[in-house]
């Protein structure tokens, strides 16, 4: 058969591309107004059961309107004007019902559940809006690799709606357990890289032809390094403490039942999210050649950062007088390994 591209169309001559068009256009500013949209319910009103049961309908439905558009235009013949008309109007209208009921949650529900909420939203509109573009650039004979793999995306982005934290507890716990494996992960590369035999951390980097060409880099941790880096993993493991002391706390005692609460579980939730952009600035910081200055100020801004969350959770309400001894332990150790690292690097501050 031969090739047809889109905009020949349908039998009777008329161009496909318009509706499909002016649907992108309409979805990417659904987007953006997802970003900056604020929520029209209010809070005293506000049903947290009908607005999750509304919202999985919504979701639903659009992968429902995505299957429909994507088999219309898998193989031929091409859809009329007038079907193709319908089938975007519905996606537009299954699209603008989903950023609807997303502005039914308010903030008092928690700025980290929604920020979520909000994120998964927007996934989906973007995955119908890249599926749109697949369709507008690829030719009609035979569905794609690119089509097949843009719908799939979009069914992936609509079956996450289940997976989304349905309180904000619930919601900053999932992103401290993103943020713990970060700083895991950090803090695993450089215990391997510290305890390797060969005492070069590039040696993985390099193919064994560059040997000549490394042996004028600085590539190799002298024995003031290693001393200075002791210090330095002591408080990457305080921060994995951390993130695993404040997690216990907030899913023991954290509470959804005041805004008081809601709100302090998205301070906690807000200060843990600093935690692991510091440790990935510091680990950087300890590959040769070492800079101590910038060793000191990266050290010091995970100490802080460390310090300020242990300060937020002691005066919130997941922190009840039994969780006061691992506060002052981590503290301390926190100030313990600071001190170590400012001896250790003074010299060149």
């Amino acid at each position: 058969m031969e090739k047809r591209d889109i905009a020949e169309a349908s039998d009777s001559g008329e161009d496909l591309r318009p509706p499909l068009r002016n649907l992108v256009h309409g979805l990417r500013g659904v987007v953006s107004q997802l970003r900056e949209g604020e929520s029209l319910w209010k809070s005293e009103d506000f049903d947290l059961q009908f607005f999750w049961k509304t919202l999985g309908e919504c979701f639903k439905a659009i992968s429902h309107e995505v299957t429909k558009l994507s088999l219309a235009f898998s193989k031929p013949p091409l859809p009329s004007i007038q079907d193709c008309q319908k089938l975007t109007a519905e996606i537009q209208k299954s699209i603008l019902n989903l950023a609807t009921v997303y502005y039914w949650l308010p903030k008092s529900q928690g700025v980290t559940l929604r920020r979520l909420v909000r994120d998964a939203t927007m996934d989906v509109v973007e995955g119908v809006i890249q599926l749109l573009n697949v369709i507008l650039s690829a030719p009609l004979q035979s569905l794609s690799q690119d089509q097949l793999t843009s719908t799939g995306g979009v069914w992936e982005a609509c079956d996450r709606f289940s997976k989304i934290p349905k309180d904000n507890q619930a919601a900053v716990l999932s992103l401290m357990s993103s943020y713990a494996a970060i700083v895991e992960d950090a803090l695993e590369e450089m215990e391997q890289a510290r305890h390797a035999d060969n005492p070069d951390p590039f040696s993985d980097i390099f193919d064994d032809d560059d040997t000549d060409s490394r042996e004028n880099r600085d590539t190799y941790w002298s024995e003031a390094d290693k001393q200075v880096m002791a210090p330095c993993l002591g408080l990457l493991k305080a921060a994995k403490a951390c993130l695993k002391k404040v997690s216990g706390a907030v899913k023991t005692h954290g509470k959804v039942d005041t805004l008081q609460h809601i709100t302090q579980l998205d301070d906690l939730g807000d200060i843990t999210r600093e935690i692991s952009p510091s440790v990935d600035e510091l680990v950087l910081s300890l590959y040769p050649p070492m800079n101590y200055i910038t060793v000191q100020m990266n050290a010091a801004k995970v100490a802080a950062v460390l310090n300020k969350v242990l300060e937020i959770t002691k005066s919130s309400h997941v922190c009840p007088e039994s969780e006061s001894s691992w506060l002052q332990f981590l503290s301390g150790a926190i100030d313990h390994n600071m001190d170590k690292v400012k001896d250790l690097t003074q010299g060149s501050t």
